[in-house]
């Protein structure tokens, strides 16, 4: 049987398109509380509070006192903002990857489906210009699920109008990719650049010839 012809790339957003990294983050609130780094990760970080809050559950204003209740915080709420959303970094990986999806966009529809939350969207959205290149943007907060739900797959592709097997989409959480290849997507784990373009060459995916184009370089480390 010949494999089904894909029609639409999808990208996961953190540790793909905008690398990031929380130690700093928890450091600096570890500042600004009684709670050790690790205490913070598991009371907060790892906990159904920040779960919720990708799925859109409450607001940001809420989602800063549940914050400031379980922590114990010391810190104003734009305060606390700056801190939870200066996480992000362009990188050079991220560089690349911004070029590759204008090239696959020359022969297919890319698209972003991703789980994150109402404050990290709008900081990425006004410092990071990657969503302009795509056509649609699936959001957990926007949608009500996070990944791996298959509610937000089962959303994604009803939206883009196409069959599950017409889907590539590449993601750095292998838990996450198994979920959506039982769905039927064709579905890869992100670990490089080089990976990326060998699962995309896998399923016979063309580059399109576009010339590099890259956000400002103010966006480079």
């Amino acid at each position: 049987m010949p494999k089904a012809k894909i029609k639409v790339i999808l990208f996961d957003l953190g540790n793909v398109l905008v690398d990031l990294n929380l130690k700093p983050a928890v450091a600096r609130i570890s500042g600004f509380c009684s709670k050790s780094q690790d205490e913070i990760i598991k009371l907060f970080l790892d906990s159904g509070i920040t779960n919720s809050f990708e799925k859109g559950e409450f607001s940001a204003d809420e989602f800063y006192k549940q914050a400031k209740d379980i922590l114990d915080l010391k810190l104003g709420y734009a305060s606390f903002v700056s801190i939870w959303n200066e996480v992000f970094f362009f990188s050079l990986k991220n560089r690349s990857l911004y070029h590759i999806a204008n090239r696959l966009k020359e022969n297919y529809r890319i698209a972003i489906l991703s789980n994150t939350n109402i404050l990290h969207y709008r900081y990425i959205k006004d410092n990071f210009p990657v969503f302009n290149i795509f056509e649609k943007v699936f959001l957990s907060f926007e949608i009500g699920a996070v990944k791996p739900d298959q509610t937000i797959y089962r959303k994604a592709i009803e939206a883009l109008g196409v069959l599950p097997e017409n889907i590539f989409y590449t993601d750095d959480r292998p838990e996450l990719v198994k979920s959506a290849s039982k769905l039927g997507i064709k579905s890869f784990t992100f670990t490089s650049v080089e990976q990326l373009i060998s699962d995309l060459s896998s399923l016979n995916i063309v580059l399109g010839n576009q010339q590099e184009s890259y956000p400002p370089e103010v966006f480079l480390p």
